[in-house]
Parts: structure tokens; sequence; C-alpha cells
């Protein structure tokens, strides 16, 4: 770095300092303007950090006279003048009355570099922490005295900690004194986060290499056994490529061979036609080789000869075997707490896919298990409550208030959608559950249809409030969405608010009655025909409901609710026909079945599916009745 010309002069202001170097702000440089930074630096001035922050931002003007100012752009695209020294407005002017300054990128990282150092002793806490943050994207070895003299006056227990973290960090990377490097990594034992994740694998990067004898400056990370550890054909590959044994030639390099040695048809005696297998190539070859044609083939014995005048080996990057053992203790230490945020992320999934099947099965779960009704269109009431609350939401820009509205309304709708097909469809059917299957199936299309008709065959936008678009993150590895959370948190009140009715209330003890026996429920007075009724449509408004909560988490269309009958029945089948707390086991079961398959091959959703599928046919086979069967007629009583 170039000496500052003047730095032994006391500079009153900012100003003062700036007119010293003016040539180098004028006209900065990635050269230049270190002088800069060190004047600055050493001025300890008021102001400077935000001048620097405003340089980077190119808000830095000259005017006619030579000062600098802050500028702020104006709406009649004029400039106001601040004042760096007491941050007030000097004026306003026109963009062709000053010079305005334009730093290019490597002068702006230069000092974005030296501003962390100012921002660190901010009396912000913000700013120190934004400073923190900064540096962490741009680690570099001279924040290292910054940061560390900063630590030494910071009060607030937090940044001291992330400050803290961050100097392990860059120590770790950075630091010459093997003592400290070891010790900055075993401040990282346990943690994490990527930036300690990162910092360890590149502490463990390796290069492959080889040589006669094990060089004994070398950090050696693995020896490599041919035929074990790199096989005995990417050996010699390797000394091929470096000249030191002639190149094995591939088959193309083989046939090519033999058809430039093509003579009236025939290849080393032998008839091209003939040449169609490796084996008759081969011998083509020898023929060539044996007359002198062309060059000996390499056998496994050359290769082998030449591979074991050698030694491969992978050397670490870094030379220092003290630092790499301890990254290493440090990474398999951490790998540990990995797998378990690793499972508890899956965990929280299975969880949050478990609750969308819960919602979407538990209005089936209550008409199937009281009703014996196989109801095809159920997936349609789910997408009709998905379609309600994109109504509502063109009705209500404001979406919380349009998710509060839609809610109720969605329930309302498919309530007496679901009332309505009870009345004219299902109530004929119930001694024929195969036509009753038919009927639904049919119904199913018609609504389809409808909804082509009315709102299009796009998916239509159903979006989620901003208090559920974000997500909730414990660390790096363990995080869910805000709007799954939600789903969650429904799917919960849902079973609470299904146990209460079916337990406390007189419709849920006449809904168990007909659940049990219809029939000594009917001579006990209770209207079986009624409870049908109000029990479908139960089931429907909250199939509506749950509409409303999937359309937010999935797209919106008419052949949605297609997409979750498969898991709905599943779901209701595998807990138990009719038993709410056999649906939530069920949708727990088939959710953590999914996610845990998914887990294993996470690009092939489909075949996870499949798997379940198959899952779920032999679970059946040994428990027909499901996890918690009820008896009675939804048992088959």
């Amino acid at each position: 770095m170039a000496p500052v010309a003047d730095a032994q002069t006391e500079a009153a202001t900012l100003q003062d300092v700036l007119q010293e170097v003016s040539e180098i702000v004028a006209n900065p440089s990635r050269a230049q303007v270190p002088r800069l930074l060190e004047r600055l630096s050493a001025a300890e001035l008021p102001g400077t950090a935000e001048f620097l922050r405003a340089f980077s931002e190119r808000e830095v003007v000259q005017a006619a006279d030579g000062r600098f100012f802050l500028s702020r752009e104006n709406a009649d695209q004029t400039l106001t003048l601040i004042d760096p020294d007491s941050g007030e407005e000097h004026g306003t002017v026109g963009t062709r009355e000053v010079s305005q300054i334009r730093p290019n990128a490597g002068v702006r990282r230069e000092i974005n570099a030296s501003l962390v150092q100012f921002e660190l002793m901010d009396p912000d806490p913000a700013r120190r922490r934004a400073a923190l943050a900064s540096a962490a994207r741009s680690p570099d070895a001279d924040q290292i005295p910054a940061i560390a003299a900063a630590l030494k006056a910071e009060d607030n227990a937090d940044i001291r900690a992330r400050m803290e973290r961050l100097l392990d960090l860059l120590n770790a990377r950075f630091a010459t004194d093997t003592a400290i490097r070891v010790d900055a990594i075993e401040g990282l034992r346990g943690d994490i986060s990527t930036e300690a994740r990162r910092v360890l694998n590149q502490l463990l990067q390796t290069r492959a290499d080889f040589a006669q004898t094990l060089p004994e400056d070398a950090n050696i990370a693995l020896i490599r056994q041919p035929g074990e550890d790199i096989s005995l054909i990417a050996a010699y590959a390797v000394l091929a490529d470096a000249d030191l044994v002639p190149p094995r030639p591939g088959r193309n390099a083989i046939r090519d061979a033999l058809r430039a040695n093509v003579v009236d048809g025939m290849v080393g005696g032998i008839p091209v036609h003939q040449l169609d297998t490796d084996e008759r190539r081969l011998a083509a070859y020898r023929a060539l080789e044996d007359n002198g044609t062309l060059a000996p083939l390499v056998t496994e014995a050359d290769m082998q000869a030449a591979v074991d005048q050698y030694v491969f080996f992978d050397a670490y990057l870094e030379p220092d075997q003290g630092v790499t053992d301890a990254a290493r203790e440090a990474l398999d230490s951490t790998r540990t707490l990995i797998g378990l945020f690793q499972f508890a992320s899956l965990t929280l999934d299975a969880l949050s896919l478990a609750s969308i099947f819960f919602l979407a099965a538990i209005g089936l779960a209550i008409t199937f298990g009281v009703m014996r009704v196989i109801n095809m269109a159920h997936g349609e009431f789910i997408m009709m409550g998905a379609y309600t609350g994109y109504v509502i939401q063109t009705l209500i820009p404001d979406y919380t208030l349009s998710l509060v509205v839609a809610l109720p309304t969605a329930f309302v709708v498919t309530f007496a959608a679901g009332v309505m097909m009870e009345r004219l469809v299902i109530r004929h059917l119930y001694t024929r559950p195969l036509e009753t299957l038919l009927a639904t199936f049919g119904i199913s299309i018609a609504l389809q249809q409808l909804a082509k008709n009315i709102f299009g065959t796009q998916a239509r936008p159903l979006t989620a409030p901003d208090w559920l678009a974000g997500s909730v993150a414990f660390n790096d590895l363990v995080s869910i969405s805000t709007l799954r959370v939600g789903i969650f948190f429904m799917a919960l009140a849902f079973l609470l608010m299904l146990l209460f009715i079916l337990n406390r209330t007189r419709l849920g003890l006449e809904v168990r009655a007909v659940t049990q026996n219809p029939g000594m429920a009917a001579s006990m007075g209770i209207n079986p025909g009624r409870i049908n009724m109000l029990t479908f449509g139960l089931g429907s408004g909250i199939a509506g409901v749950a509409g409303v909560a999937i359309g937010m988490y999935a797209q919106v269309t008419s052949e949605m609710g297609a997409n979750y009958i498969v898991q709905s029945f599943m779901t209701v089948v595998v807990g138990g026909v009719g038993s709410v707390f056999g649906t939530l086991a069920g949708a727990g079961l088939i959710g953590s079945l999914q996610k845990g398959i998914e887990w294993f091959n996470p690009t092939n959703t489909l075949a996870a599916q499949t798997y379940m599928v198959l899952f779920i046919i032999l679970f059946i086979q040994f428990r027909p009745k499901g996890i918690i069967a009820l008896k009675g007629r939804a048992a088959g009583d």
C-alpha cells in the first residue's frame, strides 16, 4: 500500500481529509483507493462511515469549487447536496453543475470491505449486525483485526456472540498460527450452519495425485490402492494423461484404426462384414499388430506393471495436518447433529402432509363411516371450497379478511351442496352401494365440467396472507412454511371441533347411535334420514373448508379434487372407517410413509406414491378394519 502523503497532519474535518486525497476521490481506481481508505481510517472522524456508504452507492459528487458532497436525487432530476461533516443540506443543483463520481465494481468492493470496520463501531446495533452479515457474505483475512477490535468494545451479548462466531470462521480459514486455527475450529464443533460447514469442508478439500514415492511434505488424506480405491484402468489413464505411459486405445480408437487399414474389403485377413463383435475386431487388430502395422495393445499385465511403479493418493489442499485433523473431527461431530435435524425436518414435513391428508379425508370419514356411502364426488367438494375462496378473494382484496370470510362461506356453500346431493341422489341409493359409486362418480365429472365452464381450464390463484407467506426456520436444516403450520393448526382445530360435536352434543350422540345401530336408533325416536342428511352436509362442509386451505397450498383447478380423493379413501380405510382418531392415525401413517419413501428417492414422487399404495394393500391384508376399528354398521357388523 502506498504511504499517505500527509498522514502526520491533523485534519479538522472530513472535508479536509478528502481534499488531501482529492485526486483519488474524484477519479477512484482499485490501485489507489487503499490510500484513501488508510487516510480516512487514520483520521477517525465522524461521518466517515456515512461517506463511504454513499461513495460505494455512487452518491458522492464534486462541486465546481472542488469540495465533495453527499447527494440525494430529487423527483425533478435535481440533486440535494449534503455536507459530509454536519449532515446538513447545502443546497440544490442540477446534475450538470457537479461532477458525479462513479466508482467501478472493484473500487466498491474495496470500499465495502473497509466499511465493515467503521460500521462495527457504529452506535446503532442494527448497523453492527448488518456489518457482520456483510462480512460473513464476503469473508476476508483483512477483516480479522477489525472484528477483534470491535469485539473488545462490544457490550451487546447477541452481537458479541455473532462476532465470536465470525471470528472463528475467519480464523479457521485465514489465521497463520496453527493453535489459533485449531481453537477456532473447536469453536465450530457442533455448528450446523451452512457457513460453518462450508468452512470445514473447504479445509478438507483434496486433490488426486500420484508419485513414485509418497511425498513427505504432503498432507495425505487417502492412499488409493489400484483395483480397490481406484480401478486399474483409471489409474493407468492418470499415468497416460501425464505422458508417462502410452495411452490405452479404447473401442472407438480400435475401430478407427481398423477403418484406416481396410484393404480389398479385408482387415488383418478378416472380411469387414465379419467385424461385428468386439472379439472379431480385437482379432483383426492383433493381426495388424503382428505384422507391424499397428502399435501393440496395452495388456492388463502391462497396465499393472506400470501402475505398480507409482503411489496414488489424495492430498489435502490445506498443508497443516493439525488443522485438517481438527476440521475432520469437528465435521464428524457435526454430522451426527445434522442427521438428527434432518430427521426432525422429515418429521415436520410428514406432520404437514398428514395434516393436509387429514383435512381432505375427515369429511369423507364421517360420511363413509356413518352412511356407508362411497362418495366419489368428495374431491369436488374440496374443489368447490377452493373456488369459493378464490371468488371471495376477488371481491375482498384484503387477503386476511378474505380468508376470514372464505372459511365459513366455503362451509355454507359445500354444506348446502352436500345436503342437496344427499336429498336428490344419495338417499335413494342407500341399499345399492355400486349404483351409489357410479352416481357420485358421474356427479364428480359433472362438477368438474361445470367448474371448467365457469372458471376456465387455467389454474386460479388463491393467495395466502402475508403472515402466512413466510417460513418458520429453527436453523439452517429445519424449517417449515408458515402456511403449512397454519394448515396443521387448522387440522388440529377441526379434530377438536369434531370430538366436541361427536362427544358433547346431541347431534353427536345421534350420529353415534345411527353409526352403531340405525334400527335401534330409529326405535328411540331418532330420525336416521335427518341424521344422514346432516352428516353428509357436515362432511361436505368440512371438505369445502379443507379446499380453502389446500387451495392456498396447491393450484386451484377443476381437477384438484381428483388429486386428493385416492389419498382420502386410503386415509379413511387405513385409519378405520368412521373413526376420527382412526382418520388421524391413517393420515399420520400415510404422510410419514410417503415422506419417508421420498427421502430415499426425492426426485421421484410418483414412485413414492406407488410404493405407498403397495404398502397400504399389504397393510389391509393383515388389518382389514384399519388401525382403529369401530363396531356397528360402519364396521360391517
